[in-house]
């Protein structure tokens, strides 16, 4: 009887790779389910453990974030935070939202110490945000100010009764539910708008000169909606320098005496990737798939609305490309 010696070989070589599969199907898989459960607990904050100085980027329209109200929190906790730095690149947002941000800071800075970044954009309430730290840096060209409460709606009438659609209300009192949207605003409703953004104006441009330091009537001067480089807002006194991380870090070097050549490691709600080792991102990258999916499948549709559409109330926001089309 003879051999095949070449099929035989041939058996032993697909024997090899089936088991080479196994093993990198049980090993990828594993990786997944460990991922999955750092995903979930929300392990991997290793390098937090350090002595560093904390980065917290405030980005985007903002809005009130109880995740980011707690990262504040236990930023303010951690024995390892030496110093913080604002990053903030934002056109502004809700009031409140800026407000539960400013007092967050605020208590934060009571802990550490505190320093501010303005990118690109720092307006409105990302300004607001801004005044919560000791000590403001921005660029050159940086866009800051806006100082100011809008209060917007629109009307569709016109469209409505081009249409033939007609809106009726029953209300217990006249100035309920108003402004609405399908008739013209009253006197009186925009008296009481009035009240209310006046009242949050106000509130702002209290803030302003008590943070900045500037007498009362000259904070309302410069809370008259104008935007400002960051050149001219250190000339206004809205900023303390010219620079970007690298003078805040100097700062927290120079004057609160925060030792040198700390790392920067940014700080988010939820846990930063890129300060995970390779092995561990990979791992990471598939518990997210997988945890996302068993524990928040609506993540990917929340993405698909424009943040801005989602705010509620009062706005302090700078509109660039809409500048045009608004009205104070």
């Amino acid at each position: 009887m003879s051999v095949d010696f070449d099929a035989l070989i041939d058996r032993r070589r697909l024997r090899r790779k089936v088991t080479f599969w196994r093993i990198a199907t049980f090993v990828i898989l594993a990786a997944a389910l460990i991922g999955g459960l750092a995903y979930v607990s929300g392990a991997g904050d290793l390098s937090k453990r350090k002595a560093h100085i904390a980065r917290i980027p405030i980005e985007g329209v903002i809005i009130e974030n109880r995740k980011t109200l707690q990262m504040i929190e236990k930023i303010g906790k951690s024995d390892a935070v030496k110093g913080v730095i604002i990053s903030i690149n934002s056109p502004g947002g809700s009031t409140t939202g800026g407000e539960a941000l400013y007092e967050a800071l605020r208590e934060l800075a009571g802990k550490k110490p505190v320093v501010a970044e303005i990118r690109t954009v720092a307006a409105s309430a990302g300004y607001l945000v801004a005044i919560a730290a000791d000590h403001i840096v921005a660029r050159y060209n940086s866009i800051t100010g806006s100082i100011g409460v809008l209060f917007q709606f629109g009307n569709i009438e016109k469209l409505m009764d081009t249409v033939g659609v007609e809106m009726e209300a029953v209300k217990s009192a006249p100035l309920k539910a108003e402004p609405d949207f399908y008739s013209a605003s009253t006197p009186e409703a925009r008296a009481m708008l009035k009240t209310l953004v006046m009242d949050s104006y106000d509130w702002f441009v209290g803030l302003v000169s008590e943070r900045r330091e500037l007498d009362p009537a000259r904070a309302r001067e410069l809370a008259d909606g104008r935007i400002l480089t960051g050149h001219n807002a250190l000339d206004q006194k809205l900023v303390d320098a010219i620079g970007g991380e690298d003078k805040a870090v100097a700062w927290l070097e120079s004057e609160k005496g925060v030792a040198k050549d700390l790392p920067v490691i940014t700080w988010t709600s939820s846990e930063n990737l890129e300060e995970l080792p390779f092995t561990s991102r990979i791992s990471r990258e598939f518990g997210k798939g997988i945890g996302s999916a068993l524990l928040n499948p609506l993540n990917e549709a929340k993405g698909l609305i424009p943040r801005g559409l989602t705010l509620d109330g009062l706005v302090s926001v700078w509109q660039a490309s809409d500048a045009a089309d608004s009205h104070p």
